[in-house]
């Protein structure tokens, strides 16, 4: 079996069993096709969506306290990156790192395959002489296989606050594959959404052009299109929420009508009550206690909180114990 078909099978049966389920869920990983890459490039340039602003704003202003760690120790290094996307960001720890010729290799890891090639071609324009090898998978399984390892040091860098994606549970068991995937003295850099006005972190996900719900609807044309399904995206509503005690923000499709859809690769109709929802989606939220917290939950120590200007977003830097 093809990695086209292996892929499409994982899909299909994570469709089926998330429609199954009750309530109703769909997997936030598959928003990132094609389409929803270029969608979230354009979330990301939104006004109202302030994570990927402050995080550049950390990076830019503090790369060279970010990197002081791993560089004090004057040896090749392994840079391994936990959903690079479109490596914008880290470009400017590239940049710094290049124009001094450290000796270090990057391995971008991403769960979508176009990203990768995207981001391969591009540094290969900006970067021409880094070392790059991207790799295709989830955080969990790079990090079971840790194909970077080979006794160098590593950092590797889990930003854009992707742990958020994740449910208190699962982000513990992000964690521990983190504690798993590292040896003692290994560098993480995590990039944390902080706690702050509720407001502001609802305009976040429901912005006024409207481009954060037509990435959730994109979830509904790709299961149309890959599955054989015949979802009616204007009959479904984008519904963002936001829990100030968990730091949860969460994202729905509510269905407006009562209706069946039929998903022709299950061979499966599924019925929606008027105003059932599928959720879709998870961003949560952290105080820096709770980050120290989950540090020591994973056997890692916190060495630096690099925050910006008006203390919306964090970079935490741990180390390996």
């Amino acid at each position: 079996m093809n990695a086209k078909n292996t892929d499409f099978g994982t899909f299909a049966q994570d469709v089926m069993l998330g429609l199954n389920s009750n309530p109703k869920t769909l997997p936030s990983k598959y928003f990132y096709d094609a389409k929803g890459d270029k969608l979230f490039q354009q979330i990301m340039a939104l006004p109202e969506y302030y994570l990927t602003r402050k995080e550049y704003e950390i990076l830019e202003g503090q790369h060279r306290q970010i990197l002081a760690e791993i560089l004090s120790l004057q040896k090749p290094f392994n840079l391994v990156e936990l959903g690079a996307g479109d490596g914008m960001k880290t470009k400017i720890l590239l940049r710094y790192l290049t124009d001094r010729k450290i000796e270090f290799t990057y391995y971008p890891v991403d769960f979508s395959g176009s990203v990768l090639v995207e981001l391969e071609e591009s540094l290969a324009e900006e970067f021409p002489t880094l070392e790059v090898h991207p790799i295709q998978d989830t955080y969990r399984d790079s990090l079971k296989k840790q194909v970077w390892e080979d006794g160098k040091p590593n950092l590797i860098l889990f930003m854009g606050a992707n742990l958020g994606n994740f449910g208190v549970e699962e982000a513990k068991n992000i964690i521990d594959h983190l504690r798993v995937g590292t040896k003692k003295g290994d560098l993480v850099l995590i990039g944390f959404d902080l706690k702050k006005d509720p407001q502001t972190i609802l305009n976040a996900y429901h912005d006024e052009q409207g481009v954060t719900r037509e990435f959730n609807l994109n979830l509904l044309d790709r299961i149309n299109r890959e599955l054989d399904a015949d979802f009616d995206r204007d009959s479904f509503v984008h519904w963002p929420i936001y829990n100030p005690v968990s730091g949860e923000c969460r994202s729905y499709l509510v269905s407006q009508k009562a209706q069946t859809v039929t998903i022709g690769a299950l061979n499966q109709t599924f019925y929606f009550e008027a105003f059932e929802s599928i959720f879709t989606e998870i961003s949560k939220k952290y105080s820096l206690s709770e980050i120290s917290h989950l540090a020591a939950l994973g056997g890692f120590e916190v060495m630096g909180n690099f925050v910006d200007s008006e203390g919306y977003f964090a970079d935490v830097l741990w180390v390996k114990k």
